[in-house]
């Protein structure tokens, strides 16, 4: 919502304050679409080269992301230390048990109950391949941590090539935008016997391409990459709950603690209350 509030404030800040000043949107809307089509179109084909595949696909998607918000909140949090509650205490009362779920998580009744995680394919797998290594007895505490760190910086690496190619596009607006300036410039000149009313006109079109590469870049593309970007981070910040946990689960802390490093781990404004998360685990208890 304020995503969208701000694209429609930007805009209105904008034009309203050309007109109010006495500016003709005659001029704008006129050159708009040709100058749209050599920037827009020389900013897309520049991105389609310099990108893979997936690249794009992760910013189109990006787009909904950075308006939407955040994948994960503080339920969503509170809901993964449930689980790894659940998880842990079983991976030390009956670790035969645990076996069944890891390996086949989709059919778990432990996951099953929190759909939202089970449907993340990324949680689901770094939860499972980490207590089955620990059931391999690859439990070495540092060696784990350090492959998560490993793990999950990866992920955050791949995720955030979208932003930064969204970001590569702002960067080279402004100077689409003076190259289709010259070429008005150029069309101008070609048309240098024409009257002052005309040739003004001409001038103030290709004017706009540098108007609208600079605008595009600073007060549409940059901001939707710089918030795709804040998302992303904080997206991962789940992950990183999830390595505390089941490390501090290896050094063979009570589950509770475990739960709580993870619980302290957690950016503040997602960070489930202490109280709260105290209930739930008392209503998995007696659930169990």
């Amino acid at each position: 919502m304020l995503g969208m509030i701000g694209i429609v404030l930007t805009f209105a800040m904008v034009f309203g304050g050309y007109i109010l000043a006495g500016g003709k949107l005659g001029v704008i809307l006129h050159s708009l679409p040709y100058e749209m089509m050599m920037i827009g179109g020389a900013a897309v084909g520049s991105f389609l080269l310099s990108n893979e595949t997936s690249v794009i696909k992760q910013a189109l998607g990006g787009i909904g992301r950075s308006l939407k918000g955040p994948k994960w909140h503080e339920t969503d949090l509170q809901d993964v230390l449930c689980l790894l509650f659940q998880l842990l205490r079983m991976a030390r009362s009956n670790p035969a048990e645990l076996e069944s779920h890891i390996e086949d998580p989709d059919n778990s009744p432990v996951f099953q109950a929190f759909p939202r995680l089970l449907a993340d394919a990324q949680v689901v797998s770094l939860i499972a391949d980490t207590l089955r290594s620990a059931s391999l007895n690859y439990d070495d505490p540092y060696q784990v941590e350090e492959m998560l760190a490993q793990r999950i910086g990866l992920m955050k690496e791949e995720t955030l090539h979208a932003p930064h190619a969204l970001q590569s596009m702002a960067d080279a607006l402004p100077a689409l935008g003076i190259v289709a300036a010259v070429l008005g410039v150029i069309k101008t000149m070609s048309s240098i016997d024409q009257p002052p009313e005309v040739l003004g006109g001409m001038i103030g079109g290709a004017l706009v391409g540098t108007f609208l590469g600079v605008f595009l870049a600073y007060a549409i593309v940059a901001p939707f990459a710089h918030r795709l970007q804040s998302v992303t981070k904080q997206d991962h910040a789940l992950y990183d709950v999830i390595k505390s946990v089941l490390v501090a689960g290896l050094h063979q802390h009570a589950t509770n603690l475990c739960v709580e490093v993870g619980r302290q781990t957690a950016p503040e404004h997602v960070r489930p209350s202490f109280g709260d998360l105290e209930n739930a685990l008392r209503d998995l208890k007696r659930a169990s």
